[in-house]
């Protein structure tokens, strides 16, 4: 029988097929085939993933034509059934395998059939790792690390016992912890709580902190807080090949950033919020910047001595009385004790801006030894501390700061008031008085009037001019010459204006009383104002009435002063309050007309004066009213207890 006959050939394929039907599946993973034509023919090359081959895997050697493996006959691998278990890829074979060098394989196995080992899509690389993305901080739970007043970034904040940049040095300035105590989660059924405290009778001074447990009385408090993630933001989710077009797709189609770049942007985002925040306005209680640090408003510390680093907060009203040590063998060498300390720096209009106000000199007074008390007619020259027979001349005293802000918590204009005296050269201590006040500055509107007939609350009928005028006074200072001569007055200044009248035997009370009382009130005095600036003649509610309190004497009288009064208060959020009339009081006072002697004459001073008076009110925080629970309950809900 010749060896490639098709006698034979179907003899090796029975034989075949016996032994796949005999031999267990686990066994084996490949058919023998007559030949490699005849089963490229009959079967379909399996993939690189089924057989476990890499592209670059070494061949083995050519088998004798017609025989099994070791006896000569050719084989054809097949996809291999699925094993259970891990699966494992074949080493990669090396330009070193003998097997690619062409050497001897090596032993191979006693079976008949060669087994591959299979490589599923799993092992084709490694597994996917959910990476944390950015350096995201930890949530602080610990109350010795917490700290609320930690408001400046590498700077320590005033009076914050918490803030871990304070040293000693600082704490010797501070006066009382603003944070004595900080809990953390009020919702635990037992709370840690951080209790500080400073420690004067220490040189210098120290922090102390103590820690304490608080129970939470609440029948619904946590016991155990066990789910650390809840303290922090949610994580993002990190883009996979599987998620990665429903996540363009929610993003609105953005280019998703890498790692590095979302840490830079929200780095930068918050820098940028940062300095917007510091740029845009001063806020209640920050430091008040200056071109050099800040403001300094000596205050006084242990044994009530003055120490000169205590910085000036933002609309924080104070006055302080301190001690200052002296050793005046020459005058200059205490800088507090000369005007120029108060007054040599610039103060910024908002915290890191360029933009800056000079401190000028509103006032220096001058008191003598025996304490009388002489204001100075020129405010230009700085005056130096000085030795003069045995004593200091020109020592500040007082010095009080007063500082103009405006709603938008910008410093428009900055001044500071002296007093000065002397003090003998052999004094040891010297007591010094320091101040600063706030006033904020309102845009100076006219006022609005009207002359109107309520009808259901609308204003029939406007001024000419609009506005609440007062009388002007004039070089000549005669009441009878000014008729016609006023001025507007404006929101929130304070103003006077005064005339003459000059009486002879021949003046008649009855021509003059009206005459006068024409010249303080004007031509056509309103009778209502606008609470607001923007006030519309539509809009009733928003006009208020003026009062007229005007008493009629029994006998004639002449009017000598006018008075309106103008109350205002401040209405609103206290981040932008605005200012609202609330009532308008006009008063008139009258006299009797002297008696003249005739051939003489006497002269009468006749007052018109404009006051504005803030009558606000402590601020309240507001609050929304409490939800009411509209619970419905069916009729049997009690039964069988109602």
């Amino acid at each position: 029988m010749e060896p490639g006959s098709p006698r034979r050939r179907r003899r090796l394929l029975l034989v075949g097929f016996l032994l796949l039907l005999l031999l267990p599946a686990s066994q084996f993973t490949a058919v023998l085939t007559p030949a490699p034509a005849a089963a490229a023919a009959a079967t379909p090359e399996p993939p690189t993933w089924a057989t476990g081959r890499d592209e670059e895997e070494a061949t083995t050697p050519e088998e004798p034509e017609g025989g099994l493996i070791g006896s000569g006959a050719p084989t054809a691998e097949l996809p291999p059934r699925s094993l259970p278990g891990p699966s494992r890829a074949p080493p990669a074979a090396s330009e070193e395998s003998p097997t690619a060098a062409g050497s001897s394989p090596g032993p191979r196995s006693s079976s008949p059939l060669a087994t591959a080992s299979p490589r599923t899509p799993s092992s084709s690389g490694p597994p996917e790792t959910t990476t944390r993305p950015g350096p995201w901080p930890a949530p602080v739970v610990d109350v010795a690390k917490l700290c609320v007043c930690d408001l400046l970034v590498d700077q320590c904040d005033v009076n914050c016992c918490c803030d871990p940049v304070c040293t000693p040095a600082d704490f010797s300035l501070f006066t009382a912890c603003s944070v004595p105590v900080v809990t953390g989660d009020s919702q635990l059924c037992r709370q840690q709580e951080a209790l500080y405290s400073i420690d004067l009778a220490a040189h210098p001074p120290q922090r102390r902190l103590e820690l304490a447990e608080k129970v939470n009385p609440s029948i619904f408090c946590i016991q155990t807080a066990n789910y650390q993630a809840a303290l922090s933001f949610q994580l993002p989710e990190i883009p996979t090949s599987h998620n990665f077009d429903r996540l363009l797709q929610e993003s609105g189609g953005a280019a998703l950033g890498t790692q590095a770049n979302l840490v830079l942007a929200v780095e930068s985002e918050t820098q940028r919020a940062i300095d917007a925040n510091e740029t845009s306005r001063y806020e209640f209680k920050d430091p008040i910047q200056t071109l050099d640090g800040f403001l300094k408003l000596p205050a006084p510390l242990i044994g009530s001595q003055c120490a000169d680093s205590n910085p000036a907060g933002f609309l924080l009203n104070q006055a302080v009385k301190c001690i200052r040590m002296l050793h005046l063998n020459d005058c200059s060498a205490i800088p507090a004790l000369s005007m120029g300390f108060y007054t040599n720096s610039s103060i910024l209009a908002v915290p890191k801006s360029s933009q800056t106000v000079k401190i000028a000199i509103q006032s220096i007074t001058r008191q003598a030894p025996g304490g009388l008390l002489t204001r100075l007619p020129s405010t230009e020259v700085l005056l130096h501390p000085t030795l003069q027979d045995q004593s200091c001349i020109n020592v500040v005293f007082e010095a009080s700061y007063f500082l103009t802000f405006t709603e938008a918590g910008e410093i428009t204009s900055a001044a500071v008031s002296f007093v000065l005296g002397t003090v003998n050269q052999t004094t040891v201590s010297m007591h010094q008085n320091f101040a600063i006040s706030f006033l904020q500055a309102f845009r100076r509107f006219h006022l609005l009037s009207l002359n109107s007939a309520f009808t259901s609350g609308v204003i029939q009928s406007a001024n000419d001019d609009g506005q609440l005028t007062m009388m002007k006074s004039t070089s000549a200072q005669d009441c009878l010459a000014v008729e016609g001569v006023r001025t507007p007055v404006l929101f929130g200044y304070n103003m006077m204006s005064g005339c003459q009248l000059r009486v002879t035997k021949d003046a008649d009370c009855s021509l003059l009383a009206p005459a006068l009382l024409n010249i303080l009130k004007g031509q056509n005095f309103p009778d209502c104002v606008a609470s607001f600036g923007n006030s519309l003649p539509q809009n009733g509610p928003d006009w208020v009435q003026v009062y007229n309190n005007v008493t009629k004497p029994s006998t004639c009288e002449i009017p000598v002063s006018f008075e309106v009064e103008v109350k205002w208060t401040k209405y609103g959020s206290l981040v932008n309050p605005q200012a609202k009339i609330v009532s308008v009081t006009a008063t008139v006072q009258t006299s009797a007309l002297p008696q003249v002697k005739a051939g003489s004459e006497t002269t009468i001073q006749i007052m018109s004066v404009a006051t504005f008076t803030d009558i606000s009110a402590a601020a309240e925080p507001g609050y929304k009213a409490r939800p009411t629970i509209e619970a419905k309950l069916p009729f049997d809900f009690f039964f069988p207890f109602v």
